[in-house]
Formats: C-alpha cells, sequence, structure tokens
C-alpha cells in the first residue's frame, strides 16, 4: 500500500507532469489517452505526437479529461474520466454501447507508473474519480474494466481496470455482451 496519495484534475498548470507520466511513447502506443475520442482510422494516423497535440490543445481548451495522481508529490498515476457522449468510440462498439440512454460519466482508462504498480494505487484512482465525477454533479460512474477470469493478464491489456477492482470501490455489473467485459456502474448520491 502507499502513502501520501493525491490526486489533480489535468489543467494546462500539470500538463508537464502529464507528460512525464506518459513518458515518450505515450503510455502505450502512443496512445496519449485519446483511444476512445478518436475512429480507429483517425487513431492510427494520429498515434505518437499527433495524439499527444491532440491531448493538449483538449486541456488547453479548459477541458478536463482525467486526474493525475500522485505519490509523494510525484506523477505515478492517470484516470481518465469524461461525460459518456465525449467519447464516441463507445457510443459505436457493440461490446460497451450504452445500456440506456441515462446520463453517465465514465472512467475509462487507467495507468500506472511501473515502479507503483500492484501497490493499491488504482483502487485509491478510482475513489478519487468517483469524488471527481460527484464533485463535477455526476449521478452515475460507469467504467468498463476486463473480468481476467482467473487468467494472468499483461499490464498494457487492463487499461480499463480489472472489475474486482471495482467491486471493492462499489461498483456493480449492470450488463455484459462479452465474456470478459462487464459494463458496471456506482451511483452516486
Amino acid at each position: 500500500m502507499l502513502d501520501n496519495l493525491s490526486y489533480k484534475p489535468l489543467t494546462p498548470r500539470i500538463w508537464n507532469d502529464f507528460e512525464q507520466l506518459f513518458g515518450p511513447r505515450g503510455a502505450c502506443a502512443g496512445c496519449w489517452c485519446m483511444w476512445w475520442r478518436l475512429s480507429a482510422k483517425e487513431f492510427e494516423a494520429n498515434a505518437g505526437e499527433n495524439n499527444r497535440l491532440a491531448m493538449k490543445k483538449l486541456v488547453a481548451s479548459g477541458y478536463t479529461p482525467g486526474l493525475v495522481i500522485d505519490v509523494d508529490e510525484c506523477p505515478a498515476g492517470w484516470i481518465a474520466v469524461a461525460p459518456r457522449e465525449d467519447l464516441p468510440r463507445l457510443a459505436r462498439s457493440r461490446i460497451l454501447k450504452p445500456v440506456d440512454d441515462k446520463p453517465v460519466w465514465t472512467i475509462n482508462c487507467l495507468f500506472v507508473d511501473k515502479k507503483f504498480r500492484g501497490r493499491g494505487l488504482t483502487h485509491y484512482a478510482i475513489d478519487a474519480a468517483v469524488e471527481y465525477i460527484q464533485s463535477q454533479g455526476g449521478k452515475i460512474v460507469e467504467a468498463y474494466p476486463k473480468d481476467p477470469q482467473g487468467n494472468v493478464q499483461a499490464a498494457v491489456f487492463i487499461w480499463n481496470g480489472i472489475a474486482s477492482t471495482f467491486e471493492k470501490s462499489g461498483f456493480t455489473e449492470v450488463a455484459r455482451r462479452s465474456e470478459t467485459r462487464p459494463i458496471m456502474r456506482r451511483y452516486l448520491t
């Protein structure tokens, strides 16, 4: 378990922390957390520097796409949050398409620096995201984690998180259109 955890919404003021965390590869294969915001064709064409610039422009516009998680004031993790309608790729997904027309916020990506993996940071990040979403007026938080069903998963393939971690944070399954991909929700008061 980690001590001295905190989070901060990604703003232009902390852009350098985000870049430091994601490194030269943009966390994974030049993603820069643009996967859900672009079509597959656009994403492939923009992988790397163009995705970085697109995310930087989004943040510069005043939009907050997620939270940087700090350990002892050092960037250690990332959790992406957004109203579902801001992520067009979700609407086109046959597995993760909306289950209803209720307004939901999503937790759609998690990234933890290798030095901090396996120490409880993901659980903290989920709780921080819920707190942030609630502060923004969100009433329903939705997530799309993997359910590995006992199979070991490499970190690169679990960027949506693991279902059991979301369960520990009060999420319940509301739909499953794939054996390993539940749609989970937490209702806020």
